[in-house]
């Protein structure tokens, strides 16, 4: 039996979709990308790996905020 993780199915549509060129990109062509992105952001949240990023992000805004104070 295979199985296909949905988070790797769609980090894999994403890294091709935005490999093409911007010139050649729709504005339906650009909201399917966002959606699928998000989509991306929605099934790795929970995970620890989501987790993990989100503390770095966390840590990244918090660095540039009292930078620039």
């Amino acid at each position: 039996m295979l199985t296909i993780n949905v988070g790797v199915l769609l980090a894999v549509i994403v890294f091709f979709r935005l490999r093409r060129r911007t010139e050649a990109r729709s504005r339906l062509d650009e909201k399917m990308t966002v959606v699928i992105v998000l989509a991306l952001g929605i099934v790795l949240a929970p995970t620890p790996v989501g987790q993990g990023v989100m503390g770095i992000l966390g840590q990244l805004t918090s660095g540039v905020t009292q930078a620039s104070r």
